[in-house]
């Protein structure tokens, strides 16, 4: 297959890509490093198979020859980001899903839109199956991700519909793993930088509030066989292991050995006080759960994150 991926000099774009790669596909990868890093992707320079193309896809996406599938997962993705760039983050949500859409209708190829858990807010059930609605706040600092993602389903439906383009949706959970961003925001890199550097772990709110952790490499495989399935509804993709954020905290400082103290601050607006995935439609129809442990794949990212530190 010839697959495009956009955002792919992100987290887990690159890691798709590695992972498309493996299986014999070419690849063809977009980003236009807002939040994507070279480094990512640097380990595929003498890959013939890895096409990079530096490119905004909020614009037109002009590819040659054919295309069989085309993955959007380009995106602001951590709290960081998307309060950082509020405005890229709707536009690639918006119109670079319409972009990514339109390829694929042109070429004649599959869709499979990087959704996320944020399009089910601050859940008002739990866990989240693909059937709630969720519980967003549509005009909070959080909203320019949660609707962007919200938007992008209806659009790829919408595709689905009015273009017959065999468009699917993955709404993905916490991820986790080697080449995430060091101060990207999100827990699990927020914790072991500050495990490994001795400062003090930073909690928001009294840590009560739950996430579930699903390691990159069980994710990009969830990704793949949705993408190869015949499903036709969003899918969670997920680790459906659940705990609370204070319990996670001491796990780091366990797994690292760290003397860092753990410090609280306030919670921040609209952040979910919980997030756990039902991952039934995912186990009956893509035959997929998780099989890293949260030991394991923790001590993955330690290494990875020991690496970056000068």
């Amino acid at each position: 297959m010839r697959t495009v991926v956009t955002g792919a000099a992100g987290f887990l774009g690159s890691h798709l890509c590695d992972y498309l790669l493996d299986r014999g596909h070419t690849v063809i990868g977009l980003d236009n490093f807002l939040t994507g890093s070279m480094k990512n992707i640097e380990h595929l320079n003498d890959n013939d198979s890895f096409q990079l193309i530096k490119h905004d896809v909020t614009e037109y996406i002009d590819i040659e020859g054919p295309v069989d599938a085309v993955l959007h997962f380009a995106s602001p993705a951590s709290p960081v980001d998307y309060l950082e760039y509020p405005i890229q983050t709707l536009k690639v949500g918006a119109l670079g899903t319409h972009k990514a859409l339109g390829l694929a209708k042109e070429k004649g190829g599959r869709f499979l839109l990087a959704s996320s858990s944020e399009v089910y807010g601050d859940p008002l059930v739990h866990p989240q199956k693909e059937d709630y609605w969720g519980n967003v706040n549509p005009i909070g600092p959080r909203g320019v991700y949660d609707e962007a993602k919200r938007y992008a389903e209806a659009m790829a439906f919408a595709y689905r519909r009015a273009h017959i383009v065999d468009a699917k949706v993955a709404r993905i959970f916490n991820t986790y793993g080697p080449r995430m961003r060091s101060g990207d925001g999100r827990v699990v890199p927020n914790f072991i930088m500050q495990a490994l550097t001795g400062k003090p772990l930073t909690v928001y709110g009294d840590g009560m509030q739950t996430r579930s952790f699903c390691y990159v490499g069980d994710l990009v495989e969830g990704i793949f066989r949705l993408l190869m399935s015949d499903v036709d509804e969003p899918v969670n993709i997920g680790n459906p292991y659940e705990m609370t954020i204070i319990d996670f905290a001491r796990k780091i400082l366990d797994l690292t050995r760290s003397s860092s103290d753990i410090i609280f601050e306030d919670l921040p607006v609209d952040d979910p006080k919980v997030r756990q995935p039902d991952i039934g439609r995912a186990r009956r129809f893509l035959d997929w759960e998780p099989r890293v442990s949260l030991e394991d794949g923790l001590k993955a990212a330690i290494e990875f994150f020991k690496s970056t530190i000068r």
